[in-house]
């Protein structure tokens, strides 16, 4: 899948922009890459030599009335005009900021798929606007456990307990997909919790993969098969 990344750079750190990066190549390739805002303002300047160590092409928007921001409008006009040049299949918003909630909403209309990265501020309605939600906290954390002399450390800071709101999500999502005897596919189940709540993230809980999150919780039982088509096992779940 190629697809544009757009980043509001008025909204968004600088630190981290490489992990960001990897994580978007996880879902498709990155054919467009440009950030927004008034490179001529000081607070921007730390940007600079990442955008030259990532390839990421700074767009130009100066603010023209004091708070007021310019950028997001300067976003949803490219973001459009790459739509109609039919040159992705899929967008990337890099930003916090609610604004951006009607452009995930027309892009997905569009029938593109739309990734949201932003920080645990970013407001519910631009979340739920996009195909799947990804924090920013949660990157750092990982690049934070890469960098970590022991392995095991982990950034406490950035990691969701696991409620009964969280577990019921799941329940249900699995009786949703059940065949006759509760059994349902843990690559569906994934699917299908991404669709009804897109910054569902097993990271988030301080699991790599789901299958470990729902092994950590004993409501739930796993059943690894053998695929009909190769060696590959394959992961079913029920609720006890």
């Amino acid at each position: 899948m190629n697809i544009a990344v757009l980043i509001d750079g008025d909204n968004i750190p600088s630190a981290h922009i490489k992990e960001m990066m990897e994580e978007i190549a996880k879902y498709g390739n990155p054919t467009i890459k440009r950030i927004y805002g008034d490179w001529t303002s000081p607070h921007l300047s730390k940007w600079k030599t990442l955008l030259l160590e990532n390839a990421i092409t700074p767009i130009q928007q100066y603010a023209y009335t004091k708070g007021k921001n310019a950028t997001d409008s300067a976003m949803i006009i490219d973001a459009m005009d790459i739509l109609y040049s039919e040159k992705v299949n899929g967008f990337c918003i890099v930003s916090s900021d609610s604004d951006f909630t009607r452009l995930a909403t027309r892009l997905r209309e569009a029938g593109k798929q739309v990734i949201g990265i932003g920080e645990r501020k970013t407001p519910n309605p631009f979340i739920v606007a996009c195909d799947k939600f990804i924090y920013i906290e949660i990157i750092r954390k990982e690049n934070e456990k890469k960098e970590s002399a022991n392995p095991k450390d982990k950034a406490k800071d950035s990691i969701d307990k696991i409620t009964p709101k969280v577990i019921k999500l799941i329940a249900t999502t699995i009786s949703d997909l059940s065949d006759d005897d509760g059994w349902a596919f843990l690559g569906d189940v994934g699917s299908l919790l991404q669709k009804k709540q897109p910054n569902f993230d097993s990271r988030n809980y301080g699991f790599e993969k789901l299958t470990p999150l729902i092994k950590s919780i004993n409501t739930f039982e796993l059943d690894k098969r053998q695929s009909p088509k190769g060696k590959n096992k394959l992961v079913f779940v029920r609720n006890k």
